[in-house]
């Protein structure tokens, strides 16, 4: 285990932290041909004198611009598909946790919804059928909280959801305690694990905790604020941190000294499937049953943790009796022997005898711990990003309307202790607005600008990241402990100016993440290739569900 503590040692001075947390950089990480620091800015330098980039001299104040509320920054709910849809005299609408209302073999319920649709069943003669839509349990929370969703039925991962919305003042009512049985976990690597034993006798989040602190393994979770488990396992370090109170200040300023090394919070599980490939992290987050049907992590270890997610199932007070009713219907047909074995098959009710690691926080801790992780995610250090917006004129009408309500809207999930820019291009480049912190006058000046944005032109994207690293650079010396980071919001490839290959080895020793944002976006790989550089999200999403690829982008960032 020492020679394992020294190699790991060696690795961690190899690295480089950035990002939301730290975005844990390695030179397996896609960054073979970075350049080092040193001849990445003289690079820098070179290539720039070539870049046409223009500065806004009286950038634009919005000043009448009316308070964005919550549901305001939110996308319609219908921007998370129905699966199954019903069509009875009684229809209930399912709000389900993605792990049984996706594709297969993550489709449990969709299809014993479906086999449900087909049965016949009546109340008082009246058919009963149902709709499932595919939404994560955070998600369902913040809709519902915000007044712009209203399901018959809720079945969230885990009871923590159902706790929040209560202590929000939702009426809910649980009717069923489990569907379908499932747990959270940690994952190690095979030899990773073995080694682990040896030296700390026993799988525990506490221990994780401290052999990442140590060194010994780097250990990565999800967001709190839309993930089942990354929430379930942060309420597991809060008391791993503290005992007798999880959000003491105890455990707040524990949690603050891990985020300073740790890897970053990931955007989501695939995320952290694909920094385990390429060996950026090596023990993680998931559930049981998406380790299951995941065959290429077969090389790691996976052990319960945390609170149990057996799906409990919810109503709530709009609902009529009838509605009532047919969720009972439900639950007794989703519990059936037949459909029971079926969701065995899907990966469900395996570890039948974890009983569970309650954290003993009622709902409203639940809430108060999410806020505890948001205000020390970063370390207690100021992300300093520039945002890049693609004014091409392939953007013209919907796309670059979108991307102006959008970037408006979840701009107030940033925080004021934090220090944004604004870039635009086509075929040049524009300064907008210089790197400043985000207080209220900078806030409406991106607003502004923003929303005066208007497409034509060519697609120097490349050039625009190079205008926004130098950016960066310049501002790191005012603020040096901060973490840096780029978001790029386009549609399309690059078509003038620099290639990617050109600059890569400059994003590379720079070492500053490249978050995309794509809108209906089918390229040729590009935009994640930038994003794999020094490990960002890379996200494609249509111009529908945009505002809520950011704001969660937001939470887990910024």
């Amino acid at each position: 285990m020492k020679n394992r503590i020294i190699a790991l040692a060696l690795a961690a001075s190899m690295m480089l932290v950035s990002g939301c947390g730290g975005d844990v950089i390695t030179k397996n990480a896609g960054r073979e041909n970075a350049l080092s620091p040193e001849d990445a800015r003289t690079e820098l330098e070179s290539l720039l004198k070539k870049v046409d980039v223009s500065t806004v001299e009286n950038p634009i104040l919005d000043i009448y611009s009316e308070e964005t509320t919550e549901a305001d920054a939110l996308a319609d709910i219908s921007t998370f598909p129905i699966t199954v849809q019903g069509s009875g005299d009684i229809n209930i609408e399912v709000a389900a946790a993605t792990e049984m209302s996706a594709d297969a073999p993550d489709d449990w319920l969709n299809v014993v919804a479906e086999k449900f649709n087909k049965e016949g069943f009546q109340i008082d003669g009246r058919s009963v059928t149902v709709s499932v839509r595919k939404i994560t349990s955070g998600e369902v929370v913040t809709y519902i909280n915000a007044g712009a969703y209203e399901p018959e039925v809720f079945v969230p991962s885990n009871y923590a959801w159902g706790m929040m919305l209560e202590a929000s003042g939702v009426g809910i009512e649980k009717i069923e305690d489990r569907i379908a049985g499932n747990t959270a976990g940690l994952l190690i690597k095979q030899d990773v694990y073995d080694e682990f034993l040896e030296e700390y006798g026993k799988v525990t989040v506490a221990n994780v905790l401290t052999a990442s602190i140590n060194g010994n393994l780097t250990f990565a979770y999800t967001n709190p604020y839309t993930s089942s488990t990354g929430l379930n396992i942060l309420t597991a370090m809060l008391k791993a941190f503290d005992e007798d109170d999880p959000l003491s200040a105890k455990a707040s300023e524990a949690l603050l000294d891990y985020q300073k090394n740790s890897p970053p919070v990931a955007y989501t599980t695939a995320v952290l499937r694909s920094q385990a490939s390429k060996g950026v992290i090596n023990a993680m987050v998931m559930e049981a049953q998406a380790f299951a049907n995941t065959p290429e992590l077969k090389s790691y270890v996976y052990i319960p943790a945390g609170i149990r997610h057996d799906h409990p199932v919810y109503t709530f007070d709009w609902d009529s009796d009838d509605e009532k009713a047919a969720a009972q219907l439900f639950v007794d047909y989703c519990k059936d022997e037949k459909n029971q074995k079926l969701a065995t098959e899907k990966g469900f009710n395996q570890y039948e005898d974890y009983k569970g690691e309650d954290p003993g926080l009622n709902g409203t801790q639940y809430i108060a711990a999410q806020k505890v992780w948001k205000e020390n995610k970063n370390g207690g250090k100021p992300i300093l990003a520039v945002f890049i917006a693609d004014v091409s004129g392939s953007m013209d009408g919907e796309p670059i309307n979108s991307l102006k309500d959008s970037l408006v809207k979840s701009s107030v999930y940033i925080g004021q202790e934090h220090y944004v820019g604004l870039v635009s291009y086509s075929s040049d480049v524009t300064i907008n607005l210089p790197i400043e912190q985000f207080d209220a006058s900078q806030q409406a000046y991106f607003s502004g600008e923003v929303k005066n944005l208007s497409a034509s032109g060519g697609t120097a994207t490349y050039d625009a990241v190079l205008v926004a690293m130098d950016m960066i650079e310049k501002k790191m010396s005012d603020v040096p402990n901060a973490k840096p980071m780029i978001f790029l919001l386009t549609d399309g490839e690059q078509n003038e100016g620099y290639s990617l290959s050109r600059i890569s080895g400059i994003v590379g020793g720079l070492q500053v993440p490249v978050y995309t944002i794509a809108y209906n976006y089918s390229g040729d790989g590009d935009l994640e290739k930038i994003s794999g550089i020094n490990e960002a999200a890379a996200i494609n999403a249509n111009s529908d569900d945009i505002v809520n690829q950011l704001r969660n982008l937001f939470n887990v960032n910024m």
